[in-house]
């Protein structure tokens, strides 16, 4: 979408042999938002235009600068400081940017985009670290869309392998025959009970096993559990009927569990693929790996592949049982993938202890000639870290994502309560904004940082009304609702006001600033794939309208004219944070 940044970028750069006698590129010419303790609204970077313009980098702003206010028709003046050429645009570009009805569109991309996200293994409830995961899948996901690309959001559950077994086996010896109706308990939350109750016997029997003299590593290997669990696993590889029909059930109790959870963090998928299904067609492509030459075969009959030439090192890629690992699934999930979608771009969300992993895959798909290979993305995050410490599953010390939601609700209900504007709604309202905000504050949280960085989440600071937070917006946004609401007689929109002669307040032109970067924001949040890019925009657009609220007096306005046109400062501020929200999974109240 072209932007004025763009078009005097253009004009500069087609003026550029009638001013100085030579061609520029495009990209040399730099163009940036004026510093705001500078006069202007855009500036020029000289310095990379002086080896070709051969003069000193004032006179070179003041003869591309009288050329622009000559040939610039939304120029209105121009100054310069040292190699700096600061541009003010002139109000009535500004007015019209508001008062158009032809808004500029993004057009569609012929790139499609597939996103994997969430990821969940069943033999644990989804934790705080995976809600950071589903947060960020489901935000970039809606900022590809918004961009055009055409997306899919697909979900890949982990429901096989050893830790699957763990959970199983101790079902089997310890649960007594309880299901998710008889122990009035979400079925995640039960079967990742018994996961918490195999580490603890595991760790037992490693105790007694070192009490008899092994080593802490043999011990580790020996334990009777653990074979056992091992042996299932081989079992319910060979097709096993009672462990098959053991893991349908005890997964039938995850998934239920699992979507409950998606509906009420509000995200959602496109696509299912369970690596039950995939890791059969990742054996095959060992096999063909093998007659490629890609992959070799140790004398235990273990398959590898030797990645030292390239920077890494030996990777096993099928165990000597004929066992698969996870490449092996992960190899085969990308072929199908493909086979489904044939997308351009692959855009694996998981966190950067897997970094290593995803250079591996994309690396041996290289390889193999996949003709997706070159469009993988491991989208690499930090963890998530509570006041308390890290988080381990098997443990049982994980901040369980339905108990988190459910807190940040009631801390929402405390705050909102306490400032006693709420009496007028119905019980049924109340709880929708409880919800509203209190999932807000979380996933606002999750998002402003960059994805890279490692979280320290506290729940207070989210919550907070008057800081860098979700609520802040969504608060801001209720305001912009209710203004309109007073304004319900004022029809902005069939409005025959005219502004040609409209004088902007220094904060109407600031907020509209704001407003104009929105599309450019929202394609460099795409471009560095940073969500944390609009939701800070989101916020800082917030607190712009909230300027422009306490400096301009909208239904009070003393002329007419400035009632309507703040009145469309008004509404379109609203919508603007409506849909950087709406982008990124957030909802906004109508009322708070």
């Amino acid at each position: 979408m072209k932007t004025i940044f763009d078009d005097i970028q253009q004009s500069v750069q087609q003026a550029f042999p009638s001013l100085f006698g030579c061609e520029v590129e495009l990209h040399s010419i730099t163009i940036n938002e004026t510093l705001k303790e500078f006069e202007g609204d855009i500036t020029l970077v000289v310095f990379p235009l002086l080896k070709l313009s051969k003069k000193k980098p004032e006179e070179t702003a003041e003869i591309i600068g009288k050329f622009l206010i000559e040939n610039h028709a939304s120029i209105a003046s121009y100054n310069v400081i040292k190699g700096f050429l600061n541009l003010v645009l002139k109000d009535d570009f500004w007015i019209s940017f508001i008062t158009s009805t032809n808004k500029p569109t993004i057009p569609s991309k012929n790139e499609t985009v597939l996103i994997e996200y969430s990821s969940p293994n069943t033999n644990k409830p989804i934790h705080l670290g995976h809600v950071r995961n589903n947060v960020l899948g489901y935000a970039l996901a809606g900022i590809f869309k918004a961009n055009g690309y055409p997306t899919i959001k697909a979900n890949l559950i982990n429901d096989r392998g050893i830790h699957i077994c763990k959970s199983m086996l101790a079902w089997q010896k310890f649960g007594n025959g309880e299901t998710p109706e008889n122990a009035g308990m979400k079925g995640d939350k039960l079967v990742g009970k018994y996961y918490v109750e195999f580490d603890k016997h595991y760790k037992q029997e490693i105790e007694n096993l070192i009490q008899q003299g092994k080593t802490k590593e043999e011990a580790e290997k020996q334990a009777p559990i653990f074979l056992e669990a091992q042996a299932m696993l081989l079992k319910w590889e060979n097709g096993d009927q009672e462990i098959v029909d053991l893991w349908k059930r005890m997964n039938a109790w995850v998934y239920a569990g699992f979507e409950k959870t998606y509906k009420n963090l509000g995200v959602d998928f496109d696509k299912y693929y369970y690596e039950s299904n995939t890791y059969l067609l990742g054996k095959d492509i060992v096999d063909e790996g093998l007659q490629k030459g890609v992959f070799y075969k140790k004398e235990n009959g273990s398959v590898w592949i030797d990645l030292s030439a390239d920077g890494l090192d030996e990777k096993l890629v099928l165990r000597a049982d004929g066992t698969s690992v996870y490449i092996t699934q992960d190899l085969g999930t990308a072929d199908l993938k493909y086979k489904d979608f044939k997308m351009n771009r692959s855009i694996y969300v998981v966190g950067n202890e897997q970094d290593y992993h995803f250079k591996v895959l994309k690396l041996i798909l290289q390889k193999l000639g996949r003709p997706y290979a070159d469009g993988i993305q491991h989208y690499s995050y930090g963890m998530v870290d509570l006041p308390s410490g890290k988080m381990k599953s098997r443990e049982g010390t994980v901040v369980d994502a339905d108990d988190l939601m459910d807190d940040m609700i009631v801390a929402a209900k405390e705050q909102t309560e306490a400032l006693g504007k709420i009496d007028d709604f119905s019980e049924e309202e109340k709880q929708a904004l409880f919800k509203t905000i209190g999932l807000g504050a979380l996933k606002f949280f999750l998002l402003r940082v960059d994805p890279k960085k490692r979280i320290l989440f506290d729940p207070k600071e989210s919550i907070d009304l008057h800081g860098y937070t979700g609520p802040f917006v969504q608060y801001t946004y209720a305001r912009t609702r209710s203004i309109l609401r007073k304004a319900i007689e004022i029809k902005t929109s069939e409005t025959t006001q005219n502004f040609s002669n409209y004088q902007l307040h220094s904060t109407e032109k600031e907020l509209i600033k704001t407003l104009y970067r929105y599309a450019i924001v929202l394609g460099d949040s795409c471009k560095e794939m940073n969500p944390a890019k609009l939701v800070d925009f989101a916020y800082e657009l917030a607190k712009t309208f909230n300027k422009f609220y306490n400096d301009c007096p909208i239904l009070a306005a003393q002329k007419e004219e400035e009632k309507y046109f703040r009145l469309l400062l008004n509404e379109q501020s609203g919508e603007t944070i409506k849909k950087c929200f709406a982008i990124v999974g957030i909802d906004v109240p109508e009322r708070m």
